[in-house]
C-alpha cells in the first residue's frame, strides 16, 4: 500500500459547479478548487456529499477527479469520495481515483437494504484489496442510512490494511472517544460535524472535513491554529462567532447553502441538481446576514 500522507487541518469539500444547462462547470470547479488550496486548506476531498456525488454521471465524476488532482498539483493531499450504491462501481471509482494520482478514497457504505456489519466489513475489504491507496472510512448515517459502532470501526482499522482512517459524522463526541481508546490513540480520526468541530478537537480529531471554507476559510484555519496551540479561550471564541454559520449551512443541505453562499459571494457556481433546489428568499437573506453582506 502506498504511504500515507500527512493528513490533517482543514480539510475542504468543494461543491461541484453546474453550468446553466446542467453540465459540470469545468472552470468553475478549477477556480474554486485553486482559491481553497490559495486560501489555506491541508486538503481537498471532492465528490462527497457537499459535491453531489449522487447526482452525478460516471463521466462527470471521473472529469472531477481529473480536473481537481490537476489543479491541486501535488500542493496538497486529495482524497476522492469513491462511494456508491454496489461494491463494484465503489471499486470502479477508487480504481479510478488511485489511476488519477488520488493520495487517499473516502468511502461511505450505501445500501437499499440495511447492511449487516459482516457485509459492511466485506465491503471495505473488497475495495481495498483492489487499490493500494488508503482509505478513509466514513460514517455518516443521515446521508447513507447506515450507522456504523466504533468497534466496528475499530475492527476494520486493525483487520483490513488500506483502512487507515474515520471520518465521524455522527455527532456523536463519545464515538471519537471510543474510537481513541480502543487503539490507544492510534486511529487518526477527523470531524464530519461542523458543529462538533470544538470538541472534535478537543477529543484529538486530526483534521476538520468541512465545506465551511468555500466561504469562509480564515475562521476554520484560526480555529484549528487556535487549537493546535491549545489555546482554547481563543478556540471558543471564534467557535461562538463561527458557530451560526455552521448550523445554518448544514440545516439547509450543504450543497444548497454553499452555493447559495457563493452566489452572495459574487462567486457563483450555478444552482443544485435536482431534486434539490436553491435557497428561498428568506434562507438566502439569513445567509446574507449571516455572511455580512449588505
Amino acid at each position: 500500500m502506498a504511504k500515507d500522507k500527512d493528513i490533517h487541518g482543514i480539510i475542504a469539500y468543494p461543491v461541484t459547479p453546474f453550468t446553466a444547462d446542467n453540465e459540470v462547470d469545468t472552470g468553475k470547479l478549477a477556480a474554486l478548487v485553486d482559491r481553497l488550496v490559495e486560501t489555506g486548506a491541508h486538503g481537498i476531498v471532492p465528490l462527497g456529499s457537499t459535491g453531489e456525488s449522487a447526482y452525478l454521471t460516471e463521466s462527470e465524476f471521473d472529469a472531477v477527479i481529473d480536473i481537481t488532482i490537476d489543479v491541486v498539483n501535488g500542493r496538497v493531499p486529495v482524497i476522492i469520495g469513491a462511494s456508491d450504491l454496489t461494491t463494484a462501481n465503489t471499486i470502479r471509482r477508487a480504481q479510478y481515483a488511485q489511476r488519477a494520482g488520488a493520495d487517499a478514497v473516502m468511502i461511505l457504505p450505501i445500501s437499499y437494504w440495511k447492511l449487516s456489519e459482516r457485509e459492511i466489513a466485506q465491503h471495505y475489504a473488497s475495495v481495498g484489496a483492489a487499490i493500494d491507496i488508503p482509505i478513509m472510512v466514513y460514517n455518516n448515517p443521515a446521508t447513507s442510512g447506515i450507522d456504523m459502532s466504533p468497534e466496528l470501526l475499530v475492527r476494520m482499522f486493525n483487520e483490513i490494511d488500506n483502512v487507515t482512517m474515520v471520518k465521524e459524522s455522527t455527532g456523536d463526541i463519545t464515538r471519537m472517544e471510543r474510537m481513541s481508546e480502543l487503539t490507544d490513540g492510534q486511529l487518526p480520526f477527523y470531524n464530519g460535524s461542523n458543529p462538533m468541530i470544538l470538541k472534535a478537537f478537543k477529543a484529538g480529531a486530526k483534521g476538520w472535513c468541512t465545506a465551511a471554507p468555500n466561504l469562509q476559510p480564515q475562521p476554520c484555519l484560526d480555529l484549528y491554529a487556535a487549537a493546535q496551540a491549545g489555546d482554547w479561550t481563543k478556540a471558543e471564541a471564534i467557535y461562538t462567532e463561527f458557530k451560526p454559520l455552521l448550523e445554518f449551512i448544514v440545516a439547509g443541505g450543504l450543497p444548497t447553502t454553499i452555493k447559495g453562499g457563493l452566489d452572495l459571494l459574487g462567486q457563483g457556481v450555478g444552482v443544485p441538481r435536482l431534486p434539490l433546489l436553491p435557497l428561498d428568499d428568506n434562507d438566502r437573506a439569513e445567509l446574507g446576514r449571516l455572511l455580512k453582506i449588505s
